[in-house]
């Protein structure tokens, strides 16, 4: 049963020693000669507007979760369209479930105004 398994390990040592390899060739061989011009902070060419650590706005993580929540429907969508024919009517019925507890989330989010960028 282990012998199945042996050309992954295999993969995965082989690809772990040529990153390693890599690697330590890039920093052996690269120059290294950083001065003040180098190692200043670099944005569009220009110095930087603000500090880094400033705070987002809550909306921006707030659209980057429902972006992340929606994408994932897609990834349940692809697979269960694949087999829709093997699972029948139950597992049609099953994703509109979840499709229809996506879609009044999706509504509430809209009606909070979770949607909305002033």
């Amino acid at each position: 049963m282990l012998t199945n398994y042996f050309p992954i390990l295999l993969f995965i040592l082989v690809g772990l020693a040529l990153g390693t390899v890599a690697i330590g060739v890039g920093k052996v061989l690269a120059p290294n000669k950083p001065d003040a011009q180098k190692l200043s902070p670099y944005e569009c060419g220009f110095e930087p507007f603000e500090d880094s650590r400033m705070k987002f706005d809550v909306r921006y993580y707030l659209v980057a979760i429902l972006f992340i929540i929606f994408d994932l429907e897609i990834a349940f969508l692809f697979p269960w369209a694949i087999v829709l024919d093997e699972i029948g009517v139950f597992g049609f019925w099953a994703m509109m479930v979840f499709l229809g507890i996506l879609v009044i989330g999706f509504i509430y989010e809209w009606k909070k105004g979770a949607l909305e960028w002033e």
